[in-house]
């Protein structure tokens, strides 16, 4: 059965007649009593929020809003543990909150409060936004939803508003975290002329949807352009989490995780590797490892472990580094 503060609230927003009130009340029983596996009760719940007494507001069935968002979404298995990250103490704290809250929503819902569900993620390339997104959901044992630009943004008018619009009625059905890579693609400043006026329709679409959103569906932003977003959507979430290339000392506690993952000497410290490496990103630091993972394999890991890091090390250091065009050192020469 639901819990007694929703049923409360849901009477309270009848009683005053406040209709996105009791809408999201309704949905959000809706979703606990699926989370339960109590499908017949979600069910005859969402057939009765299809149509009031004179039959205004219809709502689309549960059935039909996921045959049409579902194909602007990927669904990924989350299996990335935020024990395995490297985060600041004020982004680790702040991740802790958000997860309390959630699983603890009860709490704050008896209490007229709802938990904090929107997350922007804003960082270079590489260095764990989606990894933290992905730890997030596999933290509160909910789908991951990954929004696909691919499938969604369309050539016609209107066409990716419609589909966003989709996307947001699929995600409410359930507790989910849903992630919003490269957000800049779809969160652009209104007010940059260069754009089109489809752009700044589906920016105000955006907003409005974040805003409806339920509160058990967390929805999580990345973007490595924080320049780019329009001011009203950085106004949207209540979490803005900034995750910067890390440095020696953090790389440092990332390889001393990786080196404690071995049965046997390592023979070479965290310090070592993280100096040789230099200014790499995460996502690099986790190829490294993998490579030497990949090498102990092969060599049916009787080969000293030291003899593997340090092969590595030395291909790693000589690797051909992309070209800056705003370097001219690096410059092509006419010749």
């Amino acid at each position: 059965m639901a819990r007694g503060d929703l049923l409360i609230n849901l009477v309270r927003a009848s009683v005053a007649g406040d209709k996105n009130a009791v809408k999201s009340a309704v949905e959000t029983i809706i979703a606990e009593e699926k989370n339960k596996q109590h499908t017949v009760l979600a069910d005859r719940l969402s057939r009765a929020m299809q149509t009031n007494g004179n039959g205004m507001n219809k709502l689309p069935p549960v059935s039909e809003t996921a045959h049409k968002g579902r194909e602007f979404i990927a669904e990924i298995t989350p299996r990335r543990e935020l024990g395995d990250m490297v985060l600041s103490e004020t982004c680790r704290t702040a991740v802790d909150q958000l997860i309390e809250e959630q699983q603890r929503s009860s709490v704050l819902r008896a209490h007229g409060l709802d938990p904090r569900h929107r997350l922007l993620l804003v960082g270079p390339p590489g260095n764990g936004k989606t990894t933290l997104a992905e730890a997030i959901a596999e933290a509160l044992a909910v789908p991951f939803f990954v929004v696909r630009y691919d499938a969604m943004i369309g050539s016609y008018l209107g066409e990716t508003a419609s589909r966003l619009k989709r996307v947001f009625d699929y995600v409410r059905t359930t507790p989910c975290v849903l992630f919003f890579d490269e957000f800049d693609a779809v969160g652009k400043e209104r007010g940059d002329i260069h754009e089109t006026g489809e752009i700044k329709r589906v920016v105000t679409s955006l907003l409005m949807h974040v805003d409806e959103l339920p509160s058990y569906a967390v929805v999580i932003a990345a973007t490595n352009h924080s320049e780019l977003l329009d001011r009203a959507v950085w106004r949207r979430f209540q979490l803005r989490l900034g995750l910067p290339a890390p440095g020696e000392k953090e790389l440092t506690e990332y390889f001393d995780r990786f080196l404690a993952s071995f049965d046997k000497r390592p023979g070479v410290t965290a310090p070592t590797i993280a100096k040789r490496l230099g200014a790499i990103s995460y996502a690099e630091a986790e190829e490294f490892t993998l490579d030497v993972r990949r090498r102990d394999v092969m060599t049916m890991k009787e080969r000293p472990l030291k003899k593997t890091i340090e092969e590595q090390l030395k291909l790693w250091q000589e690797r051909v580094q992309p070209i800056r065009t705003d370097d001219p050192e690096q410059g092509l020469s006419d010749g």
